[in-house]
């Protein structure tokens, strides 16, 4: 199946990272001068694309070299790839992170496809349109992570390298969904989510839902301004449910594409090109015991490597070590 894009005209509105790292998120107190002096040269801006029949918006960083495609998950945003983004560009890549489908400003899909499936066409859409020819790179954390191994396995010669953190590649988390009842309790709010209730009780209390979230997941982050993304991005309830959408698709009753079948099981499968899986040893919401699990289901072209004092938004929590560990497998 291949996927269907258009140009849009993109509102290329730069985003100085610099000033929004300082102010907002209280980056710029941590980082190094290097660091700090590699993000002034490359600040992110606003574009957008139409792929698959939805209008994504997409931040990018830099405009020339292979491209890598960073894709967020859930409750997040592609904000998350804010110190990401400079610090691939810098190193000669052309860096784009999608709002993924169904997250404002990205519309919310005609289709109501919210399957992984659909997640891991998107992605081959973006390399279809900004891939310049040749393969790129390709990054994901939680939902991005298995459209990820998807859009890899499905497409193969699109991409050199892998990366991708949070959701273990293979089938370690089903089996743990089966096995082990220490990760279903952690996973509660997947099956709370198949729920009506879901639809009220996640924007009650200013979405105290998503705060509660990051606060469990990543214990000790303060994750005030990435919660704040999150909240513009789902608040309004067409864009709520449809982040909620990708959980009904994969464990209820929500919408399955039979014609997304190959590449839907590719989601579950091993890329076969080189690949780095970063955990965190603290994740309060998939175990590092699940993490190490996944070491017996995958091939020897895969590390996985577990990360010391962070938890699930491992690039958010400690951005510079972990920034220096995938440039440094990508280079």
């Amino acid at each position: 199946m291949n996927p269907t894009l258009r140009p849009r005209a993109a509102t290329s509105k730069p985003w100085p990272l610099v000033t929004c790292v300082a102010n907002r998120r209280g980056y710029g107190s941590t980082m190094s001068a290097a660091a700090r002096t590699a993000i002034t040269r490359h600040e992110i801006a606003h574009h957008g694309i139409t792929v698959n029949g939805v209008d994504f918006t997409y931040l990018a960083a830099g405009s020339e070299g292979p491209l890598a495609l960073c894709l967020h998950g859930f409750p997040d945003s592609a904000h998350s790839w804010r110190h990401l983004l400079p610090a691939l560009a810098a190193a000669g890549y052309r860096a784009v992170a999608p709002f993924q489908r169904g997250y404002a400003p990205t519309a919310v899909p005609a289709d109501g496809r919210y399957q992984t499936g659909a997640l891991a066409m998107d992605a081959i859409g973006f390399h279809e349109a900004l891939g310049g020819g040749e393969p790129g790179v390709i990054i994901g954390h939680d939902w991005g992570a298995p459209a990820a191994h998807g859009a890899a396995v499905h497409a193969a010669d699109r991409w050199s390298k892998v990366v991708t953190m949070a959701v273990p590649p293979g089938g370690a988390m089903g089996i743990a969904l089966l096995t082990n009842v220490a990760q279903v309790k952690r996973s509660w709010y997947m099956f709370f989510f198949q729920h009506a209730l879901a639809d009220i009780v996640v924007p009650a209390d200013d979405h105290a839902f998503i705060d509660m979230l990051w606060n469990d997941w990543s214990p000790g982050y303060d994750a005030t301004a990435d919660a704040a993304d999150v909240k513009a991005c789902l608040g309004d309830p067409a864009h709520l449910a449809a982040a909620l959408g990708y959980y009904r698709a994969t464990l209820g009753d929500g919408h399955q594409d039979p014609a997304l079948a190959e590449v839907q099981a590719a989601a579950q499968g091993v890329p076969t090109q080189p690949m780095l899986y970063l955990h965190g040893r603290n994740d309060g919401c998939i175990g590092v015991e699940v993490a190490e699990s996944a070491r017996s289901m995958v091939t020897s072209n895969v590390a996985i490597e577990i990360v010391d004092d962070v938890g699930h938004f491992l690039h958010l929590e400690q951005p510079e070590p972990v920034n220096a560990r995938i440039l440094g497998f990508l280079g």
